[in-house]
């Protein structure tokens, strides 16, 4: 049996700070972050309840002692949140699969001058309109952003900003991960983790980032330099699947380069 609340306490532990917790770190500290029993003393429940949450032999903490714990390793309000999930898991949803919907694929192609992408939970790209497809288009993993990432050669030159990108898009996929027994969630994480050393490092801190909105720079090999912000919708009517949205500032470089991408597009069709 998998214990992911054991596992998320394990990882945000090791990744605290002392000094954070007005621990002095001490030379003789045997362990990166925070001990077990010091979790226990600042969140104010007992080092063996603790251990045995970590164990997996505790599985119906309250709600109350959640949120000393997430105080206790000073975790932002999406890590709290995630906290609250993985020890108190809603029953998983049936993924809506990868068939996305004829209206929401009218709606994409509709806006030629934006680009637009549904995804999937595990980051794969079901449908895009003619913009969003041109956006990644030329990689060996256009149509899978986590490979894309990852895995792809062309990877970092595409993202400028990589570290950045990497962090969020592990982030993204822990996030969207409801059901951690999924065997399709296995294989990709399998996978992922066998072929990038970074993806198994940034997994096992088990960072969440919602694929909410920013701004994210690229490097596109016909156009060059892209800045778009984006937005990330949830789809309601499919579970697990997001549409994302990217846009250029008016009048900007980005746009003139845009709308080249646009022509060059229309013009391979």
């Amino acid at each position: 049996m998998t214990n992911p609340l054991g596992q998320f306490l394990r990882a945000r532990r090791a990744q605290a700070k002392p000094e954070d917790a007005g621990l002095a770190p001490g030379p003789r500290r045997r362990v990166s972050g925070l001990r077990r029993e010091e979790v226990a003393l600042l969140a104010g429940v007992s080092t063996d309840y603790y251990i045995r949450l970590e164990q997996g032999r505790e599985r119906n903490p309250s709600a109350q002692v959640l949120d000393a714990l997430a105080q206790a390793l000073d975790l932002d309000e999406e890590l709290a949140a995630h906290l609250h999930r993985v020890a108190r898991p809603l029953p998983a949803r049936r993924p809506a699969g990868d068939r996305v919907s004829e209206n929401l694929l009218r709606s994409m192609a509709a806006w030629p001058d934006t680009p637009a992408v549904v995804l999937g939970p595990y980051l794969n790209v079901l449908a895009h309109n003619a913009l969003g497809g041109a956006l990644f288009a030329g990689h060996r993993y256009s149509d899978d952003l986590l490979r894309l990432v990852f895995l792809d050669p062309d990877g970092r030159a595409f993202y400028p900003d990589w570290e950045k990108v990497a962090v969020n898009t592990v982030g993204a996929l822990r996030a969207a991960a409801t059901d951690q027994d999924d065997p399709r969630l296995i294989e990709v994480v399998g996978e992922l983790s066998v072929k990038s050393a970074e993806f198994r490092k940034l997994w096992a801190r088990h960072d969440i980032r919602q694929k909410t909105g920013e701004t994210k720079r690229f490097r596109h090999p016909l156009v060059g330099a892209l800045t778009l912000s984006y937005e990330s919708l949830t789809v309601n009517s499919a579970p697990g699947q997001q549409l994302v949205i990217y846009q250029a500032d008016a009048d900007s470089q980005t746009a003139e380069a845009l709308q080249l991408l646009g022509s060059l597009a229309a013009t391979d069709d």
